[in-house]
This record gives C-alpha cells, sequence and structure tokens, in this order.
C-alpha cells in the first residue's frame, strides 16, 4: 500500500456518492484529469463549460466539482452558484491559471471550499476535495516562483484589457516596451 493509500484509509474515503462534475474548457487537462481522480473512486462527469455543466447539474446533482474559473462561454461562478441551488452539501474546488485574492475571495464566498492554481495535479485536487471542513492543507511542494507569479498577474491583466498592450502598460505602470518584452518570453517556472 503507498503513502497516498494509507492517507485515504485515514478519514479520507470516499463517500458512496463520488459523482464528480469537472468543468474546463480545456479538453486534455480535463480528460486527463477525469482519468486520474476515476482511478481514485470519483466518478467523473465531464463538461466543457457553463452550458454543458448547466445540463449536468439538472440531470445529476453531483457530490463533488472542479470548475475552472474562465470557461470560454462565462465564468466558472455560475456554474458554482447552479450546483448550490441543486445542492448545497456539494464539495466545490475551483481551479484558474491566473491565481489572485480577489477571484480566490469570490470563489469562496460563491460556495467553493477550495481554490487551486493551474496547473493543479490530481492529488492536489483529491485532498482538497476531501479535506475536512476548517482543515488546512499542507503547502506545497513546489509553489510559483516570484517570477511565475508576476507572469501570471501580467497575463491577467493583458487578458482583462482584451490584449491591448498600451492600456495594459498604463494599468501595470511600467513601460509598454518593456512590457513587450515580459509578454515575447515564455512562462518563467
Amino acid at each position: 500500500m503507498t503513502n497516498l493509500d494509507e492517507a485515504r484509509a485515514d478519514d479520507q474515503s470516499l463517500p458512496p456518492d463520488a459523482t464528480l462534475l469537472i468543468v474546463d474548457d480545456d479538453e486534455p487537462f480535463r480528460t486527463r484529469l477525469g482519468r486520474a481522480l476515476e482511478k481514485r473512486g470519483f466518478q467523473p462527469i465531464l463538461a466543457a463549460g457553463v452550458s454543458d455543466a448547466a445540463l449536468m447539474i439538472k440531470n445529476i446533482a453531483p457530490a463533488f466539482a472542479v470548475v475552472d474559473l474562465r470557461l470560454e462561454d462565462g465564468d466558472g461562478l455560475q456554474v458554482v452558484e447552479q450546483i448550490r441551488q441543486t445542492r448545497e452539501d456539494c464539495r466545490v474546488v475551483m481551479l484558474t491559471g491566473y491565481g489572485n485574492i480577489a477571484t480566490a475571495v469570490a470563489a469562496v464566498k460563491a460556495g467553493a471550499i477550495d481554490y487551486l492554481s493551474k496547473p493543479a495535479d490530481a492529488d492536489d485536487v483529491e485532498k482538497a476535495l476531501l479535506a475536512r471542513p476548517g482543515e488546512r492543507p499542507p503547502p506545497p511542494e513546489n509553489p510559483m516562483s516570484a517570477d511565475r507569479v508576476r507572469w501570471e498577474h501580467i497575463q491577467r491583466v493583458y487578458e482583462l484589457c482584451d490584449h491591448n498592450v498600451s492600456e495594459t502598460a498604463r494599468r501595470l505602470g511600467m513601460h509598454r516596451r518593456t512590457l513587450q518584452r515580459i509578454l515575447a518570453k515564455r512562462a518563467p517556472r
């Protein structure tokens, strides 16, 4: 028995209803996460966006959910609200590639129990879904570097400004050419 199996056996066993709604517009990620969590005993239901999720929530009220914050057809917070209306005890974890305090607060206020930055692996998602109320997760093994956090923030503001370099530079208080050089580089690790 591995350490993960032992940890799962210690008060982190799955309830009889282990239906898990995974809502993410990134198909490879959604499929990979679904397979990984199915191997851990969950019964995944995959949705590509808000409209897909709404249909699935009406048919099956899931016990667990993993929802991406930014979806092509809307906002993941809408999905959380729909889940809460159907099943209040559903344990929802929000995922996003653009982590910041404001969105984390909004996710928790909407009813999410945890908030994870992408790329989150199946172990982190499982720990968040099965954590006891009030239990604090251990610090991540490989947290994002300060350079990566800065890069993520710049990308988020750039996206919110509809990819307008001049407006993004103005809002970030940096020179436009400096911003262009940063945007041209790959994401730091």
